[in-house]
């Protein structure tokens, strides 16, 4: 059984933790992605939901936790955009 761990902002950083999930042998899935489209007709939080098996859910919430917890290494940033992290 799968359940809903995490609501993406969007859907790059969506498709990111997707990737990350399952380069970590979590298998992972979206939902929501073919709502993406109708923003400005439906509520724009809560569209996109990541899904995993119930026994990966835990490793799945600490992965995405150390995600937002993620800090620029000093000195990454240009000095024109200290504190923004630019990929």
């Amino acid at each position: 059984m799968m359940q809903r761990i995490y609501e993406p902002r969007d859907l790059m950083e969506a498709e990111l933790l997707l990737s990350m999930l399952n380069s970590e042998g979590i298998e992972a899935h979206l939902t929501g992605q073919h709502l993406a489209g109708a923003v400005g007709e439906l509520p724009t939080s809560g569209l996109l939901g990541l899904m995993v098996n119930n026994q990966q859910a835990a490793r799945a919430h600490q992965l995405i936790g150390e995600y937002n917890a993620a800090q620029p290494l000093p000195g990454d940033e240009p000095e024109s955009y200290q504190g923004e992290l630019l990929c």
